[in-house]
Formats: C-alpha cells, structure tokens, sequence
C-alpha cells in the first residue's frame, strides 16, 4: 500500500502518550556509548525525531500510513513548517535513509558519522519538542 496522509481527529491524550515514550527513548539513549554503539544512537535518535514529527501530524489531524510513510512525514514537515531549513530536513532524510539501512541491511554507521550529526539532531529534536509542547497548551 502505499503511503498517504490521511485526515485524523487530533488527540492530545494519544499525543502525550507518544510523547512520554519519547522522553524514556531520549534517557535510554543518553546511556548508550556512542563510540561502541553509533548505529543504535543513530537509530534510536531517528525514531526520537520520528515519534515528534508524528505527534505533530496527529495534533494537527494527520496521520501517514503506509509504505513510504516516514519519507511523507519529512514531507510534510518540509511544506506546514518552514521553521525547519533545508539542512534540517535534509539531516531528518539521512537519518531515515540510514535507520533503513542499520535495521534491514545490517548496516553501520561510523562513530564519526554519528558525532559530526548529535548537535545538529539534538538542535532539531528541541526545536520538535518546543512545536509540540505549543500545540499542547
């Protein structure tokens, strides 16, 4: 099937059940070692931003399903949020692009890749957060 946007009713409770398991997904992934472990930080951080950007589309009524869903989120994210740049988006689409291959090729990243990345994802994780938390109040 593939993927779409399709029209939700927004639910803050679903939201901040999303959001509470991203906080325990941000403090698990403090402790993993990111010299020994770069591919699972990257991953988990991926699924951080993805969890966030979900959020938002179910506050503002959406929801992607489907094969291609995850690309459809950046997507939308791109076109409803110009507070993102283009490099910002283009880091969300790496990090896509790269959890694809560590969870279905059984790819690694270097430890490089994931160090030259964490500022730039942590930056967006908060500027996530910061949407979120002013869609829930």
């Amino acid at each position: 099937m593939p993927a779409e946007i399709i029209k939700v009713l927004p639910d803050n409770e679903k939201a901040k059940s999303i959001l509470r398991m991203v906080e325990t997904t941000s403090e698990m992934v403090k402790q993993i070692d990111a010299d020994k472990f770069p591919s699972n930080v990257i991953k988990e951080y991926y699924d951080i931003i993805r969890e966030l950007i979900s959020i938002i589309l179910l506050l503002d009524g959406f929801k992607a399903t489907g094969e291609g869903a995850h690309k459809m989120q950046i997507d939308y994210l791109e076109e409803n949020y110009k507070e993102f740049d283009k490099s910002e988006i283009e880091l969300i689409d790496d990090l896509r692009i790269k959890r694809n291959k560590i969870s279905y090729d059984g790819f690694f990243v270097t430890t490089s890749y994931a160090m030259k990345r964490l500022d730039g994802i942590n930056k967006t994780i908060d500027k996530l957060k910061t949407i979120v938390a002013n869609k829930l109040h």
